[in-house]
């Protein structure tokens, strides 16, 4: 029988529909993205004057800005949602209110290779990517007019890729982003009940459970929500309470990089390689504004940054956009378990 199942940290209902239980192979798609043309794309190596200057990069050794030898790349957007030029303003409009498009949209170019995606990288250069979206995130911080930087990975046209080359995305905002202000609002308030993480409990209770974990390494630990709004949606969370993913450590990011490479592949072979969304959470801007709630205080304590991947393989519909909640056909246990059990193709 089919159960509602509510989750607790993000306040919202999910339909768990096992009557219309999928398994892996029911979510193959009929076509597969197209690669693209080699040297077309603006990514590609040795074409670096077709991008907006360099902001940041990681390489192998000495070598001069926006040229070759790089090994993760770092660029404004083409085409950004916000600009860092301007200055900010707040203002009401009637009974709404108006912001300044001022912020930053940067494009993390992760590889050299145009056919390379990140499940076919190596767990080292995986690690450099993490290590370009820490440094982005405290370069960022600086600015005291942003108060959030999201970072996201869209994999496919379907995830919202417009091009194939390897790359994730950053967009840092003057205002936090109301599901960010919903996971902190009740951080805080499990933390002024209980006075531990609401994110730890959830990593405590999950391994004495055993059938949500579906990866586990000394360091993270990565589970299939209860109330998985979309099959496969997956969870990653480091063991070790931290509040702010700038603050992982060389070590812990070589750890975070071998989980996923190994979760990356195990999905591209249940799933076909889907296209998917990774979305990283963390710490808001620590430039809080005078009356801002009172979890400035305690956001050390009570949070606790972690990644979120969906795969988008299946679709919202009128049902969901008018009630809020999600129909999700294949039960969290069972995508755990497929995940555990799957033999990944090393060939591939």
């Amino acid at each position: 029988m089919s159960e509602l199942r509510f989750d607790p940290i993000r306040r919202r209902w999910s339909i768990i529909a096992t009557e219309r239980r999928f398994r892996p192979h029911e979510f193959k798609r009929p076509t597969t993205d197209a690669p693209g043309d080699v040297g077309a794309c603006p990514f590609e190596y040795g074409k670096e004057v077709a991008t907006p200057g360099e902001i940041f990069a990681i390489a192998k050794g000495p070598r001069q800005p926006n040229g070759p030898g790089w090994q993760v790349r770092v660029v404004a957007n083409k085409f950004p949602a916000l600009r860092v030029e301007g200055e900010l303003s707040r203002e009401a409009v009637g009974m709404f209110d108006r912001v300044s498009g001022v912020g930053a949209h940067e494009v993390i170019v992760e590889t050299p290779d145009h056919n390379r995606p990140m499940a076919d990288m190596s767990a080292e250069e995986i690690a450099l990517v993490f290590r370009a979206w820490r440094e982005r995130l405290l370069d960022l911080r600086r600015d005291i007019r942003i108060r959030y930087v999201l970072i996201f990975k869209n994999h496919g046209r379907e995830a919202g890729a417009s091009l194939h080359h390897p790359h994730s995305q950053l967009i840092a905002t003057p205002i936090i982003p109301t599901y960010l202000v919903e996971e902190l609002n009740v951080a805080r308030e499990h933390w002024a009940h209980k006075e531990r993480c609401i994110f730890c409990d959830l990593i405590r209770q999950e391994q004495a459970f055993a059938d949500r974990v579906a990866l586990e390494t000394e360091a993270f630990v990565l589970l299939e929500p209860f109330a998985a709004s979309f099959p496969f949606e997956t969870w990653l969370l480091p063991k070790d309470h931290c509040h702010d993913f700038a603050l992982c450590s060389d070590q812990l990011l070589d750890n975070l990089a071998r989980l996923v490479r190994d979760f990356l592949r195990r999905i591209r072979t249940l799933l076909d390689d889907p296209p998917y969304n990774f979305v990283l959470h963390t710490a808001p801007s620590p430039h809080p504004r005078p009356g801002q709630p009172r979890y400035w205080t305690t956001i050390e304590y009570d949070y606790h940054w972690h990644l979120e991947f969906i795969p988008r393989i299946t679709h919202i519909a009128g049902f969901e956009w008018g009630s809020g909640f999600n129909i999700n056909p294949t039960p969290p246990e069972e995508a755990a378990r497929f995940l555990r059990e799957v033999t990944v193709d090393e060939d591939r």
